[in-house]
């Protein structure tokens, strides 16, 4: 197959539509060319500090066209981007530092890791290299891991997950997630977070304009499509809520008949939520993925298969997955289990520097997900093991109970954990952002109980102001349990 690396792809593309726009966000747009310059001038500098093939540089800047042009000038010199939120209080981001061992830290202010790391460079937001710094083309390389992304897991500890691909493109072959050369993706997700990040980065070096949202705004997602002639939008269920959630006279007002394909992943979707959204769209343009940031396997599912298989997230599309009970039995269609993964292209798809994965001998890897196949072979998501309540004999599900409650329309989000309890070793409580006053917590139990068994419902209701999920749909249960205790 004809493959190139990342950097030739991006400058024959530029070569061949210099003008053409090839990232936007907010009131800030990169051409091909642009993008192709900026990158370049980054990377002739971060090799003056260091930089080389094979090395990590640290990611911490926000959504951005910057976030682009620093992956850019890292691929441009055989190194590897390890992104992080640009929020991360500054011990997380030391721990991160300290693992990665990274040459150059994007979007840190310099100092601001204390004395131990004091020497690893830091480039702020907004840094720009000085004038003279070359712009002239580098030698072709390509970076043996495109991507590590950090994950905490359900331990807290954090951990580098590196990719097994490199940073090369089939340049004939079509784009996997559906990105035309002209066309455009509408992002609203964080970067920092493996989805949004794939999802930029394979519509760039499709050719198709890349239009990042600085953070989440439902109507901002909508007028953005409008604006930009969205074709491709990439969303998470948290978002589709809060889409869904705008009156229609707002929603309507935005024209959306330029999008082709809306992709959802990151975390269970309710089935009353996606088929409101195939209500809306039609569900030939409604399409989810299932799979973890190491890639060994992955299902896909488009709306008209969803209809048939209402609740799935598909039948198996790479890799291998099976079922099997605590004893490592394989179980039969419809009998719930965790979820195991292989991957089977023969190399590895990524590795840990951090921690170790949760393995067999035979190769079949847990993420800790808990789910079943049907008698078709599409795949059905419980929850994850970690997060299983265990009350009174009985194991709840956090995700079903949260999926309840955010039917409820004065429900923004809702996160569910379990508290100890003497007599039945666990209490469900739910922590919903909510006004108290719009839903109180009477009626909020009244609207649960017709919907769910009595054991299911929670003991004690705590009401929030602030997002529980952040704008990629993950929230860290145990460390909200953990402030409850």
């Amino acid at each position: 197959m004809p493959f190139v690396s990342y950097p030739r792809r991006l400058r024959e593309l530029a070569e061949a539509d210099p003008d053409r726009p090839a990232v936007t966000c907010d009131e800030v747009t990169l051409t091909r060319a642009g993008l192709e310059v900026e990158g370049t001038r980054l990377a002739h500098h971060l090799a003056t500090l260091g930089v080389g093939q094979g090395d990590f540089v640290t990611v911490a800047l926000p959504n951005s066209v910057d976030w682009v042009v620093g992956y850019v000038a890292i691929w441009k010199l055989g190194a590897t981007p390890q992104p992080v939120s640009s929020r991360l209080p500054q011990r997380e981001l030391q721990a991160i530092v300290e693992l990665a061992a990274p040459k150059v830290i994007l979007g840190a202010e310099p100092g601001s890791l204390g004395d131990s790391l004091a020497d690893v460079p830091c480039l702020p937001l907004g840094f720009r290299p000085p004038e003279g710094t070359l712009d002239e083309p580098l030698p072709d390389i390509t970076s043996a891991a495109w991507k590590a992304p950090t994950s905490g897991g359900s331990t807290g500890r954090p951990k580098l997950i590196v990719t097994g691909d490199a940073a090369e493109i089939d340049d004939a072959g079509p784009s996997q997630q559906g990105f035309t050369d002209g066309g455009c993706l509408v992002m609203p997700g964080p970067l920092y977070h493996n989805g949004p990040a794939m999802w930029v980065c394979a519509a760039i070096l499709a050719g198709s304009h890349a239009v990042i949202l600085p953070r989440f705004d439902a109507e901002a997602t909508l007028r953005a499509i409008e604006e930009h002639g969205g074709t491709v939008l990439y969303t998470v269920p948290t978002m589709m809520k809060r889409i869904s959630a705008l009156p229609d006279e707002v929603r309507d007002r935005y024209d959306v008949s330029t999008l082709q394909l809306v992709w959802h992943l990151a975390e269970p979707c309710p089935p009353w939520l996606k088929q409101t959204w195939i209500d809306w769209l039609g569900a030939e343009r409604i399409i989810e993925l299932y799979a973890g940031t190491e890639a060994q396997a992955v299902t896909i599912i488009t709306g008209p298969e969803w209809v048939e298989h209402r609740g799935s997230v598909g039948r198996v599309a790479l890799g291998e997955m099976t079922v099997r009970d605590a004893d490592g039995n394989e179980v039969p269609a419809g009998t719930e289990g965790e979820i195991w993964m292989r991957s089977t292209r023969g190399t590895p798809t990524y590795r840990y520097v951090g921690a170790e994965a949760r393995a067999l001998p035979d190769g079949w890897e847990s993420l800790g997900d808990m789910g079943w196949f049907d008698e078709d072979g599409y795949l059905y998501l419980g929850d994850r093991m970690a997060d299983m309540i265990l009350t009174g004999g009985a194991n709840v599900y956090p995700a079903e109970v949260e999926a309840v409650m955010l039917e409820h329309p004065a429900v923004r989000s809702a996160i569910v954990v379990g508290l100890p309890d003497e007599d039945k070793g666990n209490v469900i409580h739910a922590i919903v952002e909510a006004d108290r006053a719009a839903v109180p917590e009477s009626e909020l139990l009244a609207f649960l109980a017709e919907r769910l068994v009595r054991y299911k419902l929670p003991r004690t209701v705590e009401y929030v102001d602030e997002p529980l999920r952040d704008d990629a749909g993950k929230a860290r249960r145990s460390a909200l349990r953990d402030e409850r205790l």
